[in-house]
């Protein structure tokens, strides 16, 4: 089979650079998946029959720091970090897999087919000739694209057991590409999965990671769990499963976290948002208490339909949040993702009552997140409610508490904004601390809101001078009239973002 792919230049100069040497040269691997899928890749292999001697001969800067025989070859005047390093890699055949991890030692072949049946599955097991348009598929990867199906090449078993992080990729190309597990795959999976424990952790987060950013981590996670591998990565998720809420909850823990995660991607919200969106329920099954129903009066959480059992989760986000520092830690991601998920964890549990709502409490929850992380709480909470099953994304009181947060994060205005202030206008003019300083502040905010560009300290300087030689009844005019003005403008301000919100 032959077909013409649009390959970058640089890719293009290296295979032929090789072939003009007297060597085969191949695209291999993701690059020839996402090609035939009509994707762009991520990244560039190209494989070869030349040796790493042979192929650093022929490239002025290559990189070769390893033992399995892969060189680098790097193109420092270019910016797409895709095409700045490409890997070359000579055909290999790898002897016994002793750690599960790494092969025992690798010997230089001159067949391509030595390279080809050594891969993890079938889909990334095609090779491309650039110069001819070839496509050799040994292993049937062309039918498996079609049929969207993860498969591994040749034995499964003796694929997994060279490389148990291989259990975990076909899980993650799954929810990357949208593709079934083949079943005989998936129980070859679930057989080996206790071999992930030879894995380190840093190698199986970055593969949970790229399932989370995937377009489809909810059927990512929920795999994971199935094939039994949940375990080595977030066993304490499995804690949510057939977890109950009642209330107005539909799905248990389980469930629910794992739609509120997938609502985070379908919106595509930022990496720590989606871990966010994930944990923030995880401390309910520790602190779950069943409530019954009271007889006369009194008040109870909601109940289920029909029910006459309530439960409450009384401190989950505290719990959560102490789960989820440690989780993170465990897995070793970085310090300021694993402070921004937590946080978002700890404090997802904002107060939200429309006729409650206060100032004052929005205030205290921009300074318990900050300013910035603040919005993406909104989004961990739309999340939460979506992984509920409402079919609003954000109720009247969510957006009343959006305003009153942007209402308490606006920049003021008040005489703070002024570059002077009493003590420099004491100094200049020799005022006294009392009404006529303040007088003062505020005609000066008055000039300043009218005309924004006056609000220098050499203007200002002047102008305090001209302003203490008049009188008290002058300057208090003044002072008053500065002060309806600075409660107009913040009055428009309220009024233009509650309109935004489409709030009272």
């Amino acid at each position: 089979m032959n077909k013409k792919f649009d390959i970058p230049g640089e890719v293009i100069y290296i295979a032929k650079t090789l072939e003009k040497a007297g060597f085969e040269a191949y695209l291999v691997g993701g690059c020839v998946r996402d090609l035939l899928m009509d994707k762009k890749p991520k990244d560039w292999d190209v494989t070869t029959n030349a040796t790493p001697e042979k192929i650093i001969d022929l490239f002025p800067k290559t990189v070769y720091e390893n033992k399995f025989g892969t060189v680098a070859v790097i193109h420092e005047t270019l910016t797409d970090e895709t095409l700045r390093q490409v890997e070359v890699t000579p055909y290999r055949i790898e002897a016994k897999y002793s750690d599960n991890r790494h092969p025992d030692f690798v010997k230089f072949s001159d067949q391509l087919e030595d390279d080809l049946k050594r891969r993890d599955f079938t889909v990334n097991a095609i090779a491309y000739n650039i110069s001819n348009g070839q496509i050799i598929d040994l292993f049937n990867g062309l039918k498996d694209i079609k049929d969207k199906t993860i498969r591994a090449v040749g034995d499964a078993n003796e694929r997994f057991q060279e490389d148990a992080l291989r259990l975990i990729r076909a899980i993650r190309f799954s929810a990357q590409l949208g593709f079934a597990v083949s079943q005989e795959t998936f129980e070859a999976i679930i057989k080996n999965a206790d071999l992930l424990k030879h894995i380190s952790v840093e190698r199986i987060r970055d593969e949970f990671s790229k399932i989370i950013v995937s377009p489809e981590p909810m059927s990512g996670i929920s795999l994971l769990e199935k094939a039994s591998l949940l375990d080595y990565v977030i066993p304490e998720l499995k804690e949510g499963i057939k977890v109950d809420q009642k209330g107005e909850h539909i799905y248990d823990v389980w469930e629910h976290l794992l739609r509120s995660l997938q609502h985070s991607a379908d919106k595509g919200y930022p990496f720590y948002v989606k871990l966010a969106a994930l944990f923030h329920d995880i401390g309910k099954p520790k602190t779950r208490r069943a409530v019954q129903k009271p007889q006369l009066g009194g008040r109870t959480p909601k109940l289920g339909l029909g029910s006459k059992k309530a439960y409450t989760f009384y401190g989950h986000e505290v719990v959560g949040a102490k789960m989820t520092q440690k989780i993170m830690g465990r897995l070793k991601f970085p310090k300021k993702t694993t402070d921004n998920v937590v946080k978002l964890v700890r404090y997802h549990m904002f107060f939200s009552d429309p006729e409650q709502i206060t100032l004052s409490a929005a205030r205290r929850l921009v300074k318990n997140v900050g300013p910035d992380l603040v919005w993406d709480l909104m989004k961990v909470r739309i999340c939460d409610r979506i992984g509920m099953g409402k079919p609003k994304e954000e109720p009247y009181r969510l957006r009343k508490y959006e305003s009153m947060i942007e209402e308490a994060i606006r920049a003021p205005v008040s005489v703070g904004m002024l570059k002077i202030d009493g003590n420099k206008i004491m100094e200049i003019t020799g005022e006294k601390a009392g009404p006529r300083l303040g007088f003062i502040l505020h005609a000066l905010l008055e000039e300043a809101l009218e005309n924004p560009d006056i609000n220098t300290e050499e203007y200002l300087n002047k102008r305090v001078v001209e302003l203490a030689k008049l009188s008290d009844q002058e300057l208090k005019k003044l002072g008053e009239a500065g002060r309806e003005a600075k409660e107009e403008i913040e009055e428009q301000e309220l009024a233009q973002i509650r309109r935004k919100y489409g709030v009272k």
